[in-house]
């Protein structure tokens, strides 16, 4: 049995997809009360229970053999963010504990390239550089730094577990519209275009669920992968969704200073408007940041190898145009 914590997500509900897909059975943790739409149609079985507690792990565990991680909250708002910080570390902390009681086969974790140390332009990043918390841009990549420690930990002390860390995830099934996704669902809505000089390295989740796969398959104990894809602009991607779907709309070039200075009231435009801003000081520093990221040691160890991206935001616009009454997108 395959266990996976954070199943409705927009890589856990891809990687259910990609694991039925292959025959394999698979049992979805997902928080009581929680939106169920992703799973939905799907032969799954589904068990509530929280990462937060102790006992509703030792409940779904039973009879599992590959535990997949990923529940965790996701954040590029600035700030100190201590319920992030709780379900990302402690909560990992207890599935190991957990794994370990139950005698699982093996886990893999689910990190983030934004866990990694984030060297000067010129240096390649690869798995060679460090989890890092004590420099990450925001409580996010501190929290996943953290409990990637402690995972690594866990592995030195004996249990089977590997890390995989995937760059920016774009694709189908974004049943909660990740920051691409609602990128792209604006464009569909013929919404005007703000946009920033700047690039960074995007992945197909359903790539990153099939390398989830392989890292359980063929990854060595204690070992990190990265998950990258290919690495684009804001306008590259923009363009590319103007062509596939055929949509005009306005787009207008914002110097990155002018952006910068409008991120600063990041926090109070999200507490007034309810909305995710475009531009947050996280987010910026990621489009200014290091892109050049490598997926050798994956495609080496793991046989990962990543699709072209444009096939990946063709896939999306499909996808989110028929699911169109999710969305309320125009036809």
């Amino acid at each position: 049995m395959n266990l996976v914590t954070g199943a409705t997500g927009h890589i856990g509900n891809v990687l259910v997809r990609e694991l039925i897909a292959r025959n394999k059975p698979v049992r979805a943790l997902i928080m009581p009360g929680e939106d169920r739409t992703p799973l939905n149609d799907l032969p799954v079985s589904i068990i509530e229970g929280d990462v937060l507690d102790a006992t509703s792990l030792q409940k779904a565990l039973q009879g599992v053999e590959m535990v997949y991680h990923l529940a965790g909250m996701i954040s590029i708002m600035p700030g100190r963010n201590d319920l992030l910080r709780t379900v990302n570390i402690l909560g990992t902390r207890n599935i190991l504990f957990a794994c370990y009681q139950a005698g699982v086969r093996r886990l893999v974790y689910t990190s983030s390239i934004h866990a990694l140390s984030c060297p000067p332009q010129g240096i390649m990043i690869d798995e060679h550089i460090p989890f890092d918390p004590e420099h990450a841009t925001n409580d996010y990549g501190y929290s996943k730094a953290q409990a990637s420690l402690e995972v690594k930990r866990a592995a030195e002390q004996g249990l089977d577990a590997v890390i995989v860390c995937p760059t920016g995830v774009i694709g189908p099934y974004d049943f909660r519209r990740s920051e691409l996704g609602q990128i792209i669902l604006d464009c569909l809505q013929y919404k005007p275009q703000f946009f920033v000089e700047g690039a960074y390295d995007f992945v197909d989740v359903r790539d990153v669920a099939r390398g989830m796969i392989l890292a359980g398959e063929k990854g060595k104990k204690g070992e990190t992968y990265i998950l990258s894809g290919e690495k684009l602009t804001v306008r590259n991607i923009i363009d590319a969704v103007r062509t596939i779907s055929g949509r005009r709309f306005a787009r207008l070039k914002v110097p990155f200073s002018l952006a910068c200075f409008a991120a600063k009231f990041t926090t109070i435009y999200s507490r007034l408007t309810h909305l995710r801003p475009r531009f947050t000081p996280c987010s910026l520093e990621t489009l200014a940041s290091n892109a050049d990221i490598s997926h050798a040691k994956a495609q080496k160890e793991l046989g990962y190898i990543p699709r072209p991206l444009f096939e990946s935001l063709r896939d999306t616009v499909a996808w989110f145009l028929e699911n169109r009454h999710l969305f309320g997108l125009r036809a």
